[in-house]
């Protein structure tokens, strides 16, 4: 498949520079540290920034205590909002831009952050920076950074944007390549220099977004942070409607496919998963660590009762486990080729979450993503119906047409969604940048499995070496970016900067369940026996939290990485 390459605007471009103290242990250059620096001027930005298809709307000093991060007040801050290439589509007739905000600390840390939004974008959400994993303590914004947000070039939450060719590139890559290096040239303006260190972060297709610019913008990027990424986003949400499909196909209410597995039946199967996987760890502590030996220890036909009868929830019946470990196989075409990877049994797959990607977001999101925004032509919006279409869509068709281009829309979605080649990622590599990647096994809408198959592509890519640059951590438990029972409170930002900037490698990061009184926020999921504050190292794979077999089942301290 083609991969165009979309060249930033150069013109204007501000690039930080690649400073070096030297190499790493690793041969890999060693990137300096970040200096602060203070806001020069903020209400008279508006006036001052002058930028290539780039209007600024406005420029306001916003103070202390007005945003806060987990009841603390955020320091004070200038807002600028704005929009790059302002136009109206000769396609659809629609007005469109790329819309943005840039937050910019008082007492600045030297560093920019692009935050990556979730979703189909479309709305331009507060610029604070997001550090990893949900509930969050702290935030970029608060931390020091200069932090930007953008709408990826459409100023609505809908898929009808995908109506528009333009719109479809500029949310697949070219919003990032585009809003860059003017975000760069803006800080310069703010601070009289432009950011040490850039990083990139996001979850969901915010983590696609970071892993699109650690494969395109890597030269415009320090450290990337991607959660629970949607890399192969279009064939992901197929994937969901064939998953729809299926479960309606065992539904007892054929419109609804939550009937064909529900929540009684999907806690049978997490509880027959912790007794086959729960020890292999060496806890039983509710969480299964060691995912991969999980996964060869769980028989879905042989652990759980098959119904003699009727469906009571004490069972599942032969028809249900042949569809249900067929789906987590991974989805297959009508002549049988997969077309994505399998998903993990866990112990996460009975809460709403998963039940909503499952049963809900398939007929709702997916359906309009997938006829909108990636196929070529797109549906026609008069008389779409999202239900309809992800249960009696053919699936053939649908990937048939993500792959498909015509004169109107010359990228295939595949092309304009994917990142080009990351299962190489030289240029990060080889220029010292980094980039961490967690994931949560539970993910009921993106795989780990699939974020475990790039990884171990890179790594041979690499000569087992991708770990010098590039590690991931599996979110044990974890939904889609957030919940499940789960430790899913922790900062990786924090770690990525320590490494990216003083080469402290991160084998583990700490985190936090968010039980009763967390002051990011209650997990609704954490389970009643554990402690509010349950503590376990996310390891860098291929290594899992072992239980030492000493020590509270509460804390961190008491596991190892091995």
């Amino acid at each position: 498949m083609r991969q165009p390459h979309f060249r930033l605007l150069c013109a204007a471009a501000v690039i930080a520079p690649l400073a070096a103290c030297g190499g790493s242990d690793d041969g890999l250059p060693q990137l300096s540290a970040a200096t602060p620096a203070a806001l020069l001027s903020c209400t008279d930005l508006a006036s001052k920034i002058s930028y290539a298809n780039t209007a600024i709307t406005a420029a306001e000093l916003v103070p202390t205590g007005s945003l806060k991060v987990a009841g603390k007040d955020v320091p004070e801050h200038c807002r600028l909002t704005g929009r790059m290439f302002q136009r109206v589509s000769p396609v659809d007739g629609q007005s469109y831009a790329i819309g943005f905000e840039m937050r910019l600390p008082r007492n600045w840390n030297g560093r920019f952050f692009y935050q990556a939004n979730g979703g189909i974008d479309g709305s331009v959400v507060t610029a604070t920076g997001v550090i990893g994993g949900a509930g969050w303590l702290d935030n970029a914004l608060n931390k020091g950074f200069a932090v930007l947000s953008s709408d990826a070039g459409h100023g609505r939450p809908a898929p009808f944007f995908g109506l528009d060719p333009q719109a479809r590139l500029d949310y697949g890559y070219q919003a990032v390549g585009k809003l860059t290096p003017m975000a760069k040239s803006a800080i310069q303006t703010a601070y009289g220099k432009v950011p040490d260190r850039s990083y990139i972060g996001g979850c969901s297709n915010g983590g696609r977004h970071a892993m699109v610019a650690a494969a395109r913008y890597a030269d415009q990027y320090d450290g990337v942070m991607a959660g629970d990424p949607g890399t192969r986003l279009p064939l992901a949400a197929i994937a969901n409607i064939a998953g729809a499909q299926g479960y309606a196909s065992l539904a007892t209410t054929p419109s609804d496919p939550a009937t064909g597995f529900t929540q009684t039946e999907r806690t049978l199967v997490s509880r027959a998963v912790l007794a086959k996987c729960d020890a292999l760890d060496g806890a039983i502590d509710g969480m299964v660590q060691n995912n991969a030996a999980c996964q060869a220890a769980f028989d879905l036909d042989r652990d759980v009762p098959t119904c003699s009868g009727a469906r009571d929830g004490s069972c599942l019946s032969a028809a249900q486990k042949t569809t249900i470990d067929g789906l987590f196989k991974g989805a297959r075409t009508s002549t049988g080729t997969k077309f994505y990877t399998s998903f993990p049994y866990d112990a996460g797959l009975n809460t709403n979450d998963w039940a909503n990607w499952k049963f809900r977001n398939s007929l709702n999101l997916d359906s309009g993503a997938v006829g909108f925004i990636w196929q070529v032509p797109p549906e026609s919006p008069s008389g779409f119906n999202g239900p309809s279409f992800t249960l009696t869509g053919n699936v053939d068709s649908m990937l048939a047409k993500v792959q498909a281009t015509n004169a109107t829309f010359t990228e295939s979605a595949l092309s304009f969604m994917l990142p080009p080649d990351y299962g190489n990622l030289p240029v990060l590599k080889n220029r010292g940048a980094k980039l961490m990647v967690y994931h949560g096994t539970s993910d009921p809408i993106f795989s780990s499995d699939d974020t475990v198959a790039w990884y171990e592509t890179l790594r041979r890519n690499n000569g087992n070496a991708a770990s010098d640059f590039a590690r991931l951590y599996l979110v044990p438990g974890m939904n889609h970016c957030v919940g499940g029972p789960s430790t899913d409170q922790f900062d990786m930002l924090e770690a990525l900067v320590g490494w990216v900037e003083r080469g402290h490698a991160p084998d583990s990061v700490i985190a936090s369940a968010r039980g009763p009184g967390n002051p990011g926020g209650a997990n609704a999921d954490v389970p009643a026996d554990w402690s509010a504050n349950r503590t376990r190292p996310l390891c860098a794979y291929p290594q899992v939290a072992q239980y030492k077999g000493t020590g509270s089942l509460e804390d961190a301290a008491n596991f190892s990485c091995r």
